[in-house]
């Protein structure tokens, strides 16, 4: 039988990168017991699929795919936002499987992305996909077509930052109002049901009439808030400097200054530069590999059918299956032919 026993109680310390960090404070920071007990789960569940090939090795075969930031794929989305690196790996998969598109230069809709999200994540909500896109539109109608990289970005701040955002709304709904900033709540609870909607076409038709805030008066509450804030947001330094820009600030415009500041993007470090986005030569010869396989199969006349071949393997993808599989469908996915499917939905 594997038994594994962590301790917080410890009071020993542990080492990690050269130094030597709270038993507590490592727990804490690197999510080992959320992992540790997901692991456990999926065990249970399916151990007749797993414990073919050993307890000891499907550990440590899970925390490889953590590590490596293949073990979103085909999870709940409960699961992918649930810790810090969870979201990272999923931008990074995000990023790498649908890069061809940004590629080929194709727009997309927001109902297009939203697909392509539930190809990952089959419950991706369509309020997420919607924040991140108005931070790309703003003013324009929200059925615009969108580049991948202005969109790709956008969902980066948005989806990693989440609750910030969502505060720094609602502080800026009280200074629209003319309401005092200190009477802001912040939210505490991870839970999305459990923070207040705004409904867009009410931000709508406040900015109408104002052009917006005092970017001085906004900067001192949000720095207010980071004092306050036990999440991760964004580093002071770039909202600063995003609010400096202006006279007037709006939410969206304050929003799409930070998705396109590069300290933001190395901050969160899963994506690359924007000059450096669609450039992946490793990818690029793997895809040409596959691309190649397919082509020259029995009853294969064209690239259509390598791109047909490519939507088939996806489309049997199986949430519950192994490690292994899932590691075989990223290599198979991050060539992104699924521009083609965008199209269907």
């Amino acid at each position: 039988m594997f038994i594994l026993t962590l301790s917080p109680d410890s009071t020993s310390t542990m080492s990690r990168f050269n130094c030597t960090v709270p038993v507590d404070e490592y727990l804490a920071d690197s999510n080992v017991l959320f992992y540790l007990s997901d692991a456990v789960t999926q065990l249970l569940e399916h151990k007749e699929e797993y414990t073919q090939f050993g307890v000891i090795r499907y550990f440590a075969e899970y925390f490889s795919s953590v590590k490596n930031s293949n073990h979103i794929l085909f999870r709940e989305y409960n699961y992918i936002r649930a810790t810090p690196h969870n979201r990272a790996s999923f931008i990074r998969v995000f990023w790498r499987c649908y890069r061809q598109i940004g590629k080929s230069g194709d727009l997309l809709s927001m109902l297009e992305y939203r697909s392509l999200l539930q190809l990952l994540c089959p419950d991706f909500p369509a309020e997420m996909v919607q924040s991140a896109a108005r931070i790309v539109l703003m003013d324009d109608a929200i059925d615009c077509l969108m580049s991948f990289s202005d969109f790709l970005y956008a969902f980066q701040l948005q989806f990693y930052y989440q609750e910030f955002l969502d505060s720094v709304l609602m502080i800026y709904q009280d200074l629209l109002s003319g309401k005092s900033p200190n009477t802001v709540i912040v939210p505490t609870s991870t839970s999305i049901e459990q923070l207040p909607s705004v409904a867009a076409e009410d931000i709508d038709r406040e900015e109408q009439q104002q052009d917006g805030v005092e970017p001085s008066t906004l900067a001192q509450c949000i720095d207010a808030l980071c004092d306050r804030f036990k999440r991760s947001h964004p580093p002071r330094s770039c909202m600063r400097e995003a609010l400096e820009q202006t006279d007037k600030v709006s939410y969206y415009s304050f929003l799409m200054s930070l998705a396109k500041h590069e300290a933001i993007n190395q901050t969160v470090g899963v994506l690359p530069s924007k000059a450096e986005l669609l450039i992946d030569p490793e990818m690029d010869q793997e895809l040409d590999k596959l691309i190649a396989q397919i082509s020259v199969s029995p009853g294969s006349n064209s690239s259509g059918s390598a791109v047909g071949g490519l939507k088939e393997v996806q489309r049997k993808a199986s949430p519950r299956r192994n490690i292994h599989h899932r590691r075989k469908m990223e290599v198979e996915s991050d060539g992104s032919t699924e521009e083609t499917d965008s199209s269907e939905n």
